[in-house]
């Protein structure tokens, strides 16, 4: 059982992805902020993806020995896979909370199957809860056609029970516009007992779409990111169902 916030509602659906594009922008503290609506790439729908790996070395039971055998592996950098759940029990979650021009709040995220709707407000859908690993990790759609609706998105990742700390991932949330470069940023500050990251922060600014890089690790759930950012939502206990884990 994982103890953290969440919310009801969603239905599955199938969408076009934005196009992925071969350069990208890495947002940084140096670097925090674009515009998509300067890149031209305000309309369609947005992608955002979240995939994370796992280091190699969190699952040596014996990393000395392991040396002994092998004295040249220490000069080379930590190996990288893929998460999965033969290798361990990893369950990052993607969110959104929303609020659109009209005063409509709310979220989006796996938890208690709230996924959205991209047609229909708040036109954002997420396509799933990524339970097993898969390279694809999670996906969320938003419809910038509508971005005259929306006023302020904040995507959030928060880790389910049993999960690794996110220092302990290579977490990376990309955005995929419909035009120009995909949109980088990593999860890579070390935060070993946070359970929840507001990413990245996405505003209507009078008619302008603002992407801010936020990387804000909070020690609690949905609820404490809501505080954070002054979203005003009630919340409460949330679960996963067995079928779900």
């Amino acid at each position: 059982m994982g103890f953290f916030d969440g919310l009801l509602g969603g239905r599955a659906t199938d969408f076009d992805s934005g196009s992925a594009a071969t350069n990208s922008i890495q947002l940084t503290r140096r670097h925090p902020q674009v515009s998509l609506t300067k890149q031209d790439a305000a309309t369609g729908h947005l992608r955002i993806n979240l995939s994370w790996r796992m280091r190699t070395s969190d699952f040596d039971d014996n990393p000395r020995s392991s040396l002994f055998r092998h004295p040249f592996k220490a000069l080379k950098p930590p190996e990288m896979l893929e998460h999965g759940q033969s290798m361990v029990n990893v369950d990052l979650d993607l969110g959104c909370l929303y609020e659109l021009t009209d005063g409509t709040k709310g979220v989006v995220q796996p938890l208690g199957g709230y996924l959205g709707d991209v047609n229909a407000p708040p036109y954002i859908k997420l396509s799933g809860d990524d339970r097993f690993g898969s390279g694809s990790g999670e996906t969320m759609y938003i419809n910038l056609d509508h971005r005259d609706a929306i006023k302020r998105l904040l995507v959030f990742v928060y880790i389910y029970d049993q999960t690794p700390a996110f220092d302990r991932t290579h977490a990376i949330v990309t955005l995929y516009p419909s035009n120009g470069p995909r949109i980088e940023i990593s999860l890579d500050e070390r935060h070993p007992q946070a359970r929840s990251c507001a990413v990245v922060h996405i505003e209507n600014v009078k008619g302008e779409l603002v992407v801010r890089r936020e990387v804000k690790f909070v020690y609690g759930f949905q609820g404490e990111l809501d505080r954070l950012y002054g979203w005003g939502l009630t919340w409460g206990r949330g679960y996963k169902t067995k079928a779900d884990r």
